[in-house]
């Protein structure tokens, strides 16, 4: 007789199943290290844990070389723009924001997903949070938007700009990992909870999280609050022109050791 364990083993293993069908329907031929149940990651464990039966097929692709990025890049948005993943976001997006900006770029802002706006252009952060990121970039850091990379934790809108599931998270955590893969950066700034939580794999709040410099893959990475966010309590704003600063800092430092 099958135990409620048995049960809820058969369950996950029908999932994982579908999910990689699903990739495969996609044109995913190739999946990032990654736990198919980030969300399930107490505080403090290593970004990667080790594999089980539950882990994705390992990444077998190499690295590519920045040659190849904007053509790997491009073959992974036509990817994304295929996927169904999440079938009710797929129905209900008038298009998937893959992200935008420089494919070489030292630095990438991490996001936590498209809203209205960015679902309408089909480019990560053109509304009032988007603007205000500019001004983050343009005023704070003296850098173009040209000079970095964006991009998003999900690539189709929730609707009603809801947070992403964990479920939908795991099904873009691939697809952003190829990307920060391909891209390359020295630096991930990550914008807000939802962000900093999925790329570290962590429960830890964006309070507790900011003012530190964090590792993934090694990459240096500074979280800070959502621009959206700033829009809504502006008194944190002073919070994150620190973290802000705190980034410049690590990017002047290591500035010596890029060619």
């Amino acid at each position: 007789m099958a135990t409620p364990g048995d049960l809820e083993d058969s369950r996950l293993q029908q999932l994982l199943i579908q999910q990689l069908q699903s990739f495969h329907r996609a044109g995913v031929r190739q999946l990032p290290r990654a736990a198919i149940f980030p969300s399930a990651v107490p505080p403090g464990k290593p970004d990667h844990p080790p594999a089980t039966s539950l882990s994705p097929v390992p990444e077998m692709r190499p690295t590519p070389s920045p040659e190849n990025a904007l053509e790997e890049l491009e073959l992974l948005r036509q990817q994304v723009t295929a996927c169904t993943l999440c079938e009710d976001l797929a129905a209900s997006r008038t298009q998937t924001v893959f992200g935008v900006g420089n494919p070489h770029a030292r630095l990438c802002f991490f996001g936590e997903a498209p809203g209205r706006d960015e679902d309408r252009l089909g480019e990560p952060f053109v509304g009032r949070a988007g603007k205000l990121l500019t001004d983050i970039i343009h005023k704070g850091m003296q850098l173009q938007r040209e000079d970095v990379y964006i991009l998003n934790v999900l690539k189709c809108r929730p609707p009603g700009n809801r947070n992403p599931s964990p479920t939908e998270a795991n099904c873009c955590r691939p697809f952003f990992e190829r990307q920060l893969e391909i891209i390359q950066p020295e630096f991930i700034c990550c914008l807000g909870t939802v962000a900093t939580q999925n790329l570290l794999q962590t429960r830890e709040s964006i309070g507790r999280l900011r003012g530190t410099v964090h590792t993934w893959q090694g990459i240096k990475v500074i979280a800070t609050y959502h621009p959206a966010y700033l829009l809504r309590n502006p008194a944190a704003k002073k919070d994150t022109w620190e973290d802000i600063q705190l980034l410049m800092r690590e990017m002047e430092n290591t500035a010596g050791d890029t060619v």
